[in-house]
């Protein structure tokens, strides 16, 4: 009778656990979605104030609307041109017609300039033409424009036409890492006379890899000394290494250019105390920018490397030595390999924050040494060709994230050791 009642009571039980999971179920929701309300408001705020701006200035990298908004019918023949080919008569007539009408719109700055970027003079070019054609020349053939000017006649000009065509182009990527479309169509090495920005991205990050390795070289130091002491000096400490957070980084960086002008107080101590007999040239070199920017971001390595060490213990060390290994060893062998989250974490703040540094560099050191950022500011200030300005941050974002997703693999791996 006692199993009868077992076997009643089973499909009681399996109900009971099935109501129960669908309730932990609906309760997980429930908080995930209370979860979400509270981070909406933060959400949309990023959304609006960084995703959103950041997100249409990288899309300008690859948006090429002037022609195909002015011209449309010539953005399209031109779109249908074979690569390397000459254009026929229609295609002659038509843009005759419409590069008229955009002149006497006052419209033809814009496609001007965008051309002229892809090659030096394609700016007069378009302004003469358009100055000499009239109302007669609806019909015009391509012997007409080589009239004008011969440039008309060759196949590289009209390559940088179709590559304008838009509404989408590569002209600005391929120019970020110094190629270019050729006539036939081919991408090719941009001339070694107009190439530079190869060489500048190879400097930024040589530059903060230089950077990043002296900020850790004084920051370990620095962090062990502030784990290892009392507790009230580590903290009197601690507020001289986030005092440079309290003063703005221009007033850092002119601080250094007093210091490092050759009639500074660097120079002077030197030659009063007879190390150097004439001044050294500090500033408006590679010396000045390595020396001003590792001052500037010390204190964004010691931080990580702080929070980590002060969380080591000193008992593996005790034990290393109690076994045997010297000083220098059991630091080597089983401190050091405990503070490698610190360190990895350090060195990507730090190299991240270099590559994309602009006041020091532009301040402190030459005309070579500038960084990336620089380039960036002067395409979106001064020549205002945005979408130069957008590839080149688009390059230095996808650097960026290439160099976080190493971090992240670094970082999840737990077999990284130190030999």
């Amino acid at each position: 009778m006692s199993n009868g009642a077992t076997l009643r009571a089973a499909p009681v039980v399996a109900f009971d656990s099935a109501a129960l999971k669908a309730g932990l179920r609906r309760a997980e929701r429930s908080q995930k979605f209370h979860a979400l309300v509270l981070v909406a408001p933060l959400l949309l705020f990023l959304a609006l104030n960084f995703v959103l701006p950041i997100g249409s200035m990288l899309l300008r990298s690859i948006q090429d609307p002037e022609m195909s908004a002015a011209m449309p019918a010539t953005a399209a023949l031109l779109r249908a041109l074979p690569n390397g080919a000459l254009p026929d008569d229609r295609l002659v007539g038509v843009l005759v017609t419409e590069l008229r009408q955009t002149s006497e719109r006052g419209a033809l700055s814009g496609i001007a300039n965008r051309l002229n970027y892809d090659i030096n003079g394609f700016r007069a070019l378009l302004f003469r033409t358009a100055l000499q054609i009239g109302p007669e020349t609806s019909r015009a053939t391509l012997d007409d424009l080589v009239s004008i000017d011969p440039r008309w006649g060759l196949r590289e000009t009209w390559a940088a036409l179709k590559h304008a065509s838009g509404p989408y182009t590569s002209f600005y990527l391929l120019a970020a890492v110094d190629r270019r479309v050729t006539a036939d169509g081919g991408i090719a090495k941009t001339p070694a006379q107009q190439a530079i920005f190869v060489d500048v991205f190879e400097r930024t990050f040589g530059v903060s890899a230089v950077v990043t390795v002296l900020c850790l070289v004084l920051a370990y130091p620095v962090a062990y000394l502030l784990a290892t002491v009392p507790a009230r000096l580590a903290n009197l400490l601690l507020i001289l290494v986030l005092l440079p957070f309290w003063t703005s980084v221009l007033v850092r960086t002119a601080a250094w250019m007093v210091l490092l002008q050759r009639e500074g107080i660097i120079n002077s101590i030197g030659r009063r105390t007879g190390l150097i007999s004439d001044p050294v040239q500090l500033i408006h070199n590679r010396i000045g920018v390595y020396i001003a920017m590792t001052y500037v971001l010390l204190p964004f390595m010691v931080l990580p490397l702080y929070g980590v060490m002060k969380g080591v213990s000193r008992l593996g060390v005790r034990a290393a030595l109690s076994l045997g290994a010297s000083p220098f060893a059991a630091f080597r062998r089983v401190y050091i390999p405990q503070t490698l989250p610190g360190i990895t974490a350090g060195c990507v703040l730090v190299f991240i924050l270099a590559i994309g540094y602009y006041i020091t560099p532009a301040l402190v050191g030459g005309a070579d040494d500038q960084l990336i950022s620089y380039f960036i500011a002067f395409y979106t200030n001064q020549t205002l060709n945005w979408g130069m300005a957008a590839a080149l941050g688009l390059v230095l974002l996808a650097a960026t994230l290439m160099l976080y997703g190493v971090y992240t693999m670094l970082a999840g791996t737990s077999g990284l050791k130190w030999r």
